[in-house]
C-alpha cells in the first residue's frame, strides 16, 4: 500500500504518552536510557515514525508491539520507521530495548541515543488521546545491571542486553507504576560510566549532558542500585549520594539496595545509618541470586532477574503501602 502523508505530530504533543528519562529539545524527545517508553494509539492504516539518526555510530534498539502482538526487534539504523495495518483502531507500545553503553550516549552529539523526531499519519489515519497513567511513580538509578546489560546472554553488546528484562522494569510493571530506569554500565558513586557518563551524585537530576531531568511529581519510591563498581567506597561518600537524592525528592521513599554480589554492603548500610532518616531504608540482597543466576558470573539473566523481583516487590510493598496490580 502506498504510503500518503497527512497530519505531522510533533513529539510533545499530547497524544503520545512518554515514559522514563527523556529529554526534550527543539522538535526531538531524547532519551539514553534503556527501559525508556513511548505509546499511543491511533485509527486508520498506518504511520511513519520518524527519528534522528545522523551521526549515530550504534543504532539503538527498540522493541515495537502493535496492539497485542508479541514485540518485533527494530535497530534503529534509518530515520523513518513505517507501521501499515489493517483499518482500524490500533495502539502501539514502544521500549528501548538497550542504547549502547560502549560509545557517547551523555555528551551531545550522541554516538548512540534515541531521538525521537515524531509521527506523520497516513492521509487516513488520525492520533487519539490515550489513558494518562494512573498508578504509583517510581525511580531506579543503578549501573549496567538496571540497564539491563547481559540480560540475555554474555554478548557484552546491545544484542546481549534489554531492559525490559531487567529487575527495575519488572517491579515497576508489577506495580503498574510509571517509571523512571536510569542505569549506565560501569558506574559506580565515585567511577564514571561508560559513554561519557559522570558518577552517580553527578548524573544524578539530568537526562544527559544540559538537559535537566524534569518531574510534573515526585517520585513515590526512588530505588538505588549503585556501588559494585566502585573500587572504594566509604559510607560517607554513600551517604552523599543520597543525600542529593534527598534534596531533590524531601518526600519521596528511598530504598537502598547492596550490590547483589555483596561488594560493599558493610559500607552502604553504615552511610544509611548516618543519615537517621525514617525514609530512607537499606535493603541487603546478597544471596538473592547466585552465579548460575547470571550470563556471566555477575550480570543477572533473565532468570536472575525476574528472581531479584520477586524478593523485591513484597519488601517494597511492605515499606511504601503500596500494592502491586
Amino acid at each position: 500500500m502506498t504510503f500518503v502523508p497527512g497530519e505531522v505530530v510533533a513529539p510533545g504533543d499530547p497524544r503520545i504518552l512518554l515514559e522514563g528519562q527523556w529529554g526534550h529539545q527543539p522538535g526531538m524527545a531524547v532519551t539514553v536510557n534503556s527501559g525508556s517508553r513511548m505509546s499511543f494509539g491511533f485509527s486508520g492504516t498506518g504511520l511513519q515514525l520518524l527519528f534522528d539518526t545522523a551521526g549515530l555510530e550504534v543504532a539503538p534498539h527498540l522493541w515495537v508491539r502493535l496492539d497485542d502482538a508479541e514485540p518485533t526487534l527494530h535497530l534503529i539504523e534509518q530515520p523513518v520507521l513505517e507501521l501499515s495495518v489493517e483499518d482500524g483502531r490500533h495502539t502501539v507500545e514502544i521500549v528501548v530495548k538497550d542504547v549502547n553503553e560502549f560509545v557517547n550516549r551523555w555528551e551531545p552529539p550522541f554516538a548512540c541515543a534515541v531521538s525521537f523526531a515524531g509521527l506523520i499519519l497516513d492521509a487516513k489515519t488520525t492520533l487519539r488521546l490515550g489513558a494518562q497513567p494512573g498508578g504509583p511513580r517510581f525511580e531506579f538509578y543503578g549501573d549496567s545491571i538496571t540497564q539491563g546489560v547481559r540480560a540475555l546472554s554474555a554478548d557484552p553488546e546491545s544484542a546481549g542486553a534489554d531492559g525490559t528484562r531487567s529487575f527495575a522494569y519488572l517491579t515497576a510493571r508489577a506495580f503498574g507504576a510509571t517509571a523512571y530506569q536510569v542505569g549506565f554500565g560501569r558506574q559506580g558513586i565515585v567511577k564514571p560510566g561508560n559513554g561519557n557518563v559522570p558518577p552517580g551524585p553527578e548524573s544524578f537530576g539530568w537526562n544527559f549532558a544540559g538537559s535537566p531531568a524534569l518531574r510534573i511529581a515526585a517520585p513515590d519510591l526512588v530505588v538505588l542500585n549503585l556501588g559494585v563498581n566502585d573500587d572504594t567506597l566509604t559510607p560517607e561518600q554513600y551517604a552523599a549520594y543520597v543525600r542529593v537524592v534527598r534534596s531533590a525528592y524531601p518526600g519521596s521513599t528511598i530504598v537502598a539496595l547492596s550490590p547483589f554480589s555483596g561488594k560493599h554492603a558493610t559500607e552502604i548500610e553504615a552511610g544509611v545509618k548516618s543519615l537517621d532518616d525514617n525514609s530512607v531504608h537499606y535493603v541487603p540482597t546478597t544471596g538473592w541470586i547466585t552465579e548460575a543466576d547470571c550470563t556471566d558470573g555477575l550480570h543477572p539473566s533473565i532468570t536472575g532477574h525476574q528472581k531479584i523481583a520477586d524478593r523485591l516487590v513484597p519488601i517494597l510493598q511492605e515499606l511504601t503501602g503500596l500494592s502491586p496490580r
